[in-house]
């Protein structure tokens, strides 16, 4: 009998459970839903959902204890040889409950209190977002602050509020005033302070940079010895992808301690300057060598007209003089490309007018001059095909 009644009480308890929880679906749906919709999605339905569905499990399993528990204690005491035991099977399963329910009861308004900082934390974390969105956007513009700092400074209010609201937290932490919780708490400062030393230097490093304004998204930069685009601006790490299509990662410790050259922030204004040198004998008239560099220039397409290329004179040494052609471009990320189309330029030109090149230097003049004749452009397997564009399509 006390084993069909303990099945009578489980399934009674079940299928209580059971229609408490669809009458709280159905009483309380469109009251979570609106009030998702009200708070901006701060407060997410399902998460309320699964709260009640965490707490709807509970109450069953405290009623299924409690008629195990009481079962076994009205089996258990009918006997008087196994009365005892009874009791304190019951001490032994009623006492931790008993003593979890007083400390629940306890600490019950502490509770409320964090659950309340806690909601009222994420509601200013949103609208902090939101502003902050607004203002990466452009919809909101505030003087001498830069759009790409919207983000970067997002983080570190963030960090602000999130720390106070933990300071504020800390002493309504059920056990947070016993030695172990202290203890704990020491170790896992001594961790930290002794393992993100690096951490946080490539931390305020990567602030430094950001509000130093020392390069941004997109930029084509030289970083030490690496030139690449910039990808990636992380509060640890700076992500590059060079020219030749290598994704490289700089800690920003080592981008702060460094140079950095930036070929992108001055290209629209003032422009980019592309140069190339080439070492000419003594009995070529430096005029006729400046005129034929001039003329590369004019035919590599993506130099600029204006401002006006020039000539740079270099050492005069044993065997040549060193020109250097400096020409003005407007795009960083075609740089590499330019380069190559005006030394192609240059050695089309020099061929036409029959001038020889003399770098490498040699040590005697030959017989006849190295230049390549015009009827020899295009030998096979070369086809006849305007240069530069072709290879930049």
């Amino acid at each position: 009998a006390a084993m069909l009644a303990l099945a009578l009480l489980v399934a009674l308890a079940i299928w209580l459970t059971r229609r408490l929880h669809v009458l709280l679906a159905k009483r309380l749906r469109s009251r979570i839903n609106d009030l998702e919709i009200q708070s901006f999605e701060i407060v997410r339905a399902e998460r309320i959902w699964a709260a009640l569905r965490a707490g709807v499990s509970a109450l069953r399993f405290l009623a299924i204890l409690a008629a195990s528990v009481t079962c076994l204690d009205f089996v258990l005491g009918g006997f008087p040889w196994t009365r005892g035991f009874a009791r304190k099977l019951t001490d032994v399963l009623v006492r931790p409950l008993k003593i979890m329910g007083e400390a629940l009861v306890a600490y019950f308004p502490d509770l409320v209190f964090l659950v309340v900082l806690a909601l009222v934390v994420r509601f200013v974390l949103r609208l902090i977002r939101l502003f902050f969105d607004a203002v990466a956007r452009g919809e909101v513009s505030m003087e001498d602050f830069e759009t790409e700092w919207a983000w970067p400074t997002y983080k570190i209010v963030r960090v602000v509020v999130v720390t106070f609201a933990v300071i504020v937290a800390y002493p309504y932490i059920p056990g947070s005033d016993s030695d172990a919780f202290k203890g704990i708490s020491l170790l896992v400062g001594v961790i930290v302070s002794l393992g993100s030393s690096s951490a946080i230097a490539n931390l305020v490093a990567g602030l430094m940079i950001t509000y130093r304004r020392a390069f941004k998204l997109g930029d084509r930069v030289m970083i030490g010895d690496i030139t690449g685009d910039v990808t990636d601006i992380h509060a640890q790490v700076t992500h590059l992808r060079t020219l030749k299509n290598e994704e490289v990662t700089i800690a920003n410790s080592q981008i702060l301690n460094g140079h950095v050259v930036n070929y992108s922030s001055l290209a629209d204004e003032n422009g980019l300057i592309v140069h190339s040198k080439v070492g000419i004998g003594y009995e070529t008239p430096w005029r006729q060598v400046e005129a034929m560099l001039l003329i590369a220039v004019a035919r590599t397409p993506g130099l600029l007209a204006v401002p006006r290329p020039f000539v740079l004179y270099g050492e005069l040494g044993d065997f040549c003089v060193s020109y250097e052609i400096n020409a003005y471009c407007n795009d960083a990320h075609a740089m590499q490309r330019l380069h190559a189309q005006l030394q192609r330029s240059i050695l089309d030109v020099f061929n036409e007018y029959g001038v020889q090149i003399m770098t490498p230097n040699y040590e005697a003049d030959p017989l006849q001059p190295k230049v390549v004749d015009k009827e020899r452009w295009y030998a096979a397997p070369a086809v006849c095909e305007p240069t530069g564009d072709a290879i930049a399509k």
